[in-house]
């Protein structure tokens, strides 16, 4: 129904596309901005950060479009919207990914595509099929660690009710985080998104294997090849989070 009222407008639906490509697009503008200063960020190249950068927009962006509405959880939980949810013969998490289902989203995974295309192409790696296949199951890993987040945090709302910025810190907050190598951050923080978080599997580990690079922990080689399988046993574990939630729901009666 929301693809339908979208595309029913489609001048509109196009200037908005375009415009989240562009919006999405001024973080790279800024890195570029950066790169007209200094020939390297943390030891990483230009090629080599628009990597990092492009695989993890493009994860992040088919995550917002599948399951980026999560995030309105909260709002429907204090106004008393969500029993209707409840009551239609249909999946609540399906009902909270099709909820105002914004096609528009696609710019910014276009722009991420874009970015990680020239980034591929540019960068220092010797190309096979073997590690084109791996990077796109990395982008694939990585779109679905992005949804056990958004799933965590819409979970958390069925108890703090009106706490979706803290959600946000983890998934925005979390994608300027793995836009910039992990050399120029702390060791605490990277070890933080690698055992607590596993968001460093969405670009860091993989794209250093492809890069050839140590990671700043110096985990062994294999680690870096689990992305799938973190993201498996995040969405299993945030699964479980939402039933529970869902069980403790209480209506405010509105």
């Amino acid at each position: 129904m929301w693809v339908r009222s979208t595309m029913t407008y489609r001048a509109s639906f196009v200037l908005m596309t375009i415009g989240n490509c562009v919006a999405g697009g001024l973080d790279f503008l800024a890195i570029l901005l950066m790169f007209s200063h200094i020939d390297a960020l943390g030891g990483f190249t230009l090629p080599e950060v628009a990597l990092l950068y492009g695989a993890t927009c493009t994860s992040f962006g088919l995550a917002d479009l599948i399951l980026g509405n999560a995030e309105r959880v909260g709002q429907r939980v204090r106004d008393g919207t969500f029993d209707t949810l409840l009551v239609r013969p249909v999946p609540v998490l399906a009902q909270v990914a099709a909820d105002r289902f914004a096609l528009r989203r696609l710019g910014r995974t276009s722009q991420g595509l874009v970015v990680l295309g020239w980034g591929a192409a540019s960068a220092d790696v010797a190309w096979t099929p073997l590690k084109a296949l791996f990077l796109l199951v990395t982008v694939v890993a990585g779109t679905a660690i992005f949804c056990a987040v958004f799933l965590a945090g819409a979970a958390f709302q069925f108890w703090a009710a009106d706490a979706s910025e803290v959600a946000n810190s983890f998934t925005y907050g979390g994608v300027t985080l793995l836009q910039y190598p992990p050399t120029v951050f702390a060791q605490d923080l990277v070890r933080g998104v690698t055992f607590v978080v596993p968001l460093a599997f969405v670009n860091w580990l993989p794209v250093l294997r492809l890069l050839g690079r140590d990671d700043p922990l110096h985990l062994p080689g294999w680690v870096s090849l689990c992305g799938p399988l973190v993201a498996v046993l995040l969405l299993m574990l945030t699964g479980l989070v939402w039933r529970a939630g869902l069980r403790s729901y209480r209506s405010t009666g509105s």
